[in-house]
């Protein structure tokens, strides 16, 4: 069916659905959603079974629009919003999504904002004909989720234009021929870092994720110079998994080379994505390293970004259907569940996930109507990756911190990733000081944490429901205590160095290749009294991962030259607070698949542990496995 055919099949059913009386003045495609738009928008919200029927007989989305006649300009709908809600609600933010009509309201107290019964969004839609939702306003100001959405703002009318040309991409005519799917490893197979698959079908063509190996110097970017991929401009889309450089990192790059389409993720992904890229750019410029890409590109990424919500489904391809679910691994870190064809074939792509209840997130989902194929991590597939719980890794931490802090008086300096465990870390850290189980020191946050925790809390929905209730009180919010300090300074930073007063450091990057976290280890590596504590995989030949090696001696660079740090401070690594799953948690991720997949392909390991996992699965669930090479290409169906 062409563009035009749905085009047209979507005026016949309006014409069986709807009166003649209403009027429709246009109809259009945004990406994979049939756009309705109408001057008479009460005839379709007071009858709720008109857009359902409509859905039903088209087979897609359908989102009912007011034509932009009735709108009010986004300046003067801004004063009358101003106007109509009341002081006591405190509006901090107003962003107007002008694509589909809807304004988002930040109020500090958002039932007053919204009225009795909902008495002021009715007259805020009826005085500027725009759908307000009110949102209470996050407790910590994101300056990314503020740049992002105003940036979005400002390129409104390009964004419609590109929603609109994914659409006709979407519903073009399908080859003719018989129908198959395979997929290429491309990067991060039989190693971790540089993530990137390409699903290939009769139809389509689609990367999911494209990151970037920050721990090499020579072979950290994915294979998007192979055949399959070439053309970029022939790639329908990118879905990407998480913001984690090592699945992200690429993307940019793409629309550098003439890739043009849409990018799925959800928002928290995008924003974070974002935020790792413009640092990662910034590391690398402070290396004298040419980056791949430029912050032009990134801006470009995030126009080009579909957000998609959990358990939403789209389109994406003429022939695949993409579903995102909880993958609880990072915020708005996502399982991909990919539809093929007319019910041929699915596929799961589980990115990096943790199959169990952390303090930030619900455990990773593992249920879905079908699923043929199994794309997984192994991370920590290996025989011996067996992990202590939260609960013992707090206690351990905890234990670290009253040893080095309380009896030692040092300094406890905690490299971490901005993404994720930061988060944790800070929620157990807290407690502890609450709870006085440590003596109350100074918690330092340096690098990109606090920024990360601020969109954290933008993005309350993502995050497991007692922590949600958290955020959103100020005697209760973990992240809004007193003795958090962020490190807005060189000068700041220099004096915490040079301080001898005990103190909790957390310090950017997670994996020691760069960033803040190396200043403090300049500072303190030799001093025994003070320890350095590992929460996260350190990838073989980084800083971290010698360390943690047990190196006595760590070279390195220092404004062109060379220096030596002696490694005296003591030395400890906390399993329990990854974001991965371990051996067992990912066999149960399979085993509890219902129902069963026919294949597991392995990936995003160190060989000998996607090797082993994959035995595992086969021996003892019967399940084909594969664990391909880089480059290797698996037949699906």
């Amino acid at each position: 069916m062409s563009v035009q055919d749905v085009l047209d099949e979507a005026e016949r059913a309006i014409d069986e659905v709807l009166p003649t009386s209403v009027n429709i003045t246009k109809i259009d495609f945004e990406a994979s959603t049939v756009v309705i738009y109408t001057t008479d928008l009460d005839d379709f919200t007071t009858d709720s079974e008109v857009i359902k029927n409509l859905a039903e007989k088209l087979k897609r989305r359908v989102s009912i629009r007011p034509d932009p006649s009735l709108l009010d300009g986004v300046d003067e709908a801004e004063e009358k919003i101003k106007e109509i809600v009341p002081d006591d609600a405190e509006i901090t933010n107003m962003y107007f999504k002008e694509e589909s009509g809807e304004v988002i309201i930040e109020a500090k107290a958002p039932g007053i904002a919204i009225g009795k019964k909902g008495v002021i969004l009715n007259q805020i839609k009826r005085e500027t004909g725009w759908a307000p939702e009110v949102i209470r306003t996050p407790p910590i100001p994101s300056k990314t989720v503020k740049d992002i959405r105003s940036y979005l703002r400002a390129v409104t009318d390009e964004r419609k234009e590109f929603l609109r040309v994914v659409g006709r991409r979407i519903n073009r005519d399908k080859r003719t021929g018989k129908t198959f799917a395979r997929v290429t490893a491309l990067g991060g197979y039989r190693e971790v870092g540089r993530s990137c698959h390409l699903l290939h079908t009769r139809d389509s063509r689609v990367l999911i994720d494209c990151g970037i190996d920050v721990s090499s110097n020579e072979d950290g970017n994915p294979y998007l110079n192979a055949p399959e991929v070439l053309p970029l401009d022939q790639i329908d889309a990118v879905v990407l998994t998480h913001a984690h450089l090592d699945h992200s990192g690429l993307v940019p790059s793409l629309y550098k080379y003439n890739f043009d389409g849409p990018v799925y993720a959800t928002a928290p992904t995008r924003d974070l994505a974002a935020l790792l890229q413009l640092d990662y750019l910034k590391v690398a410029v402070a290396d004298a390293r040419n980056p791949p890409y430029k912050s032009s590109d990134i801006r470009n990424a995030v126009k080009h970004t579909i957000t998609l919500e959990y358990g939403e489904t789209t389109d994406i391809t003429p022939d695949i259907r993409l579903t995102l679910h909880n993958a609880g691994h990072i915020l708005g870190s996502s399982v991909a569940h990919m539809h093929i064809g007319d019910g041929d074939y699915n596929v799961v792509i589980t990115g990096d996930l943790k199959y169990d209840k952390t303090w930030l997130f619900n455990q990773a989902v593992n249920k879905f109507p079908r699923a043929e194929t199994v794309i997984m991590e192994s991370t920590y597939g290996g025989y011996h990756d067996l992990q202590p719980s939260r609960l013992d890794a707090g206690e351990q931490l905890k234990d670290i911190m009253l040893q080095h802090i309380k009896y030692a008086e040092g300094k406890v300096l905690i490299p971490v990733f901005a993404v994720g465990r930061s988060q944790e870390v800070i929620l157990v850290i807290e407690e502890a000081i609450r709870k006085k189980q440590i003596p109350e020191v100074p918690v330092y946050l340096d690098g990109m944490i606090w920024e990360a925790t601020a969109i954290h809390t933008a993005y309350p929905e993502f995050l497991n429901n007692k922590l949600k209730k958290k955020i959103f009180h100020d005697d209760e919010n973990p992240f809004m205590s007193p003795m958090l300090k962020q490190v807005d300074s060189m000068e700041m930073r220099k004096d915490i160095c040079d301080s001898e007063e005990p103190a909790i450091v957390l310090a950017t990057a997670g994996m020691m290749n760069g960033g803040p976290v190396l200043e403090y280890f300049k500072a303190w590596g030799d001093d025994p009294e003070s320890a350095i504590v590992f929460v996260g995989y350190q990838a073989s030949g980084t800083i971290g991962d010698k360390i943690q090696r047990g190196y006595d001696r760590i070279s390195l660079t220092e404004k062109g030259k060379t220096i030596d740090i002696d490694v005296k401070l003591r030395v400890h690594t906390c399993e329990g607070f990854s974001g991965h799953s371990d051996r067992i948690q990912l066999l149960h991720y399979i085993s509890g698949m219902k129902p069963s997949p026919d294949r597991v392909i392995v990936s995003h390991g160190e060989e000998g542990k996607c090797t082993n996992l994959a035995s595992t699965i086969y021996k003892k669930y019967g399940i084909e496995t594969r664990t391909p090479r880089n480059l290797e290409t698996v037949r699906l169906y």
